[in-house]
């Protein structure tokens, strides 16, 4: 004669006294189990999620990006075009050049000094 296979989970008896304290633990393990299960589950969709929009935000940046490459280029064109009758097809670049090297010296410049504050306020913290 085949016995049935036994229930996976038992039904838990009703009163507390019942109960046996190992009883208990296993519950709480299995409802620990549970719980890190969903927590998982949880946390691997949003990871997904994030992924997805990332992937797509980096494709927006990417052209927000290009499209002001494209604005800037125009406006160096621009600057030549409308330098060059005063100045001279020459002097007009040489102008436009020394003002977008001015312009980039005063960038880095700015970035180097955050950097250094930065830096310094990071040193701050650790030094006990």
């Amino acid at each position: 004669m085949e016995q049935p296979d036994p229930p996976l989970v038992k039904d838990a008896p009703a009163d507390a006294a019942d109960r046996s304290l190992v009883d208990d633990v296993r519950a709480l393990v299995e409802d620990g189990r549970t719980l890190l299960e969903a927590e998982l589950a949880y946390q691997k969709s949003r990871a997904a999620l994030a992924g997805r929009t990332a992937k797509s935000m980096a494709g927006w940046i990417a052209l927000a990006l290009s499209l002001v490459f494209f604005a800037l280029m125009a406006l160096v064109i621009g600057l030549l075009l409308s330098l060059a009758p005063l100045l001279g097809g020459l002097g007009a670049t040489l102008v436009v050049v020394l003002g977008l090297l001015g312009a980039a010296g005063l960038s880095g410049w700015i970035a180097a000094r955050r950097w250094q504050a930065m830096t310094r306020r990071l040193n701050e913290d650790e030094a006990p």
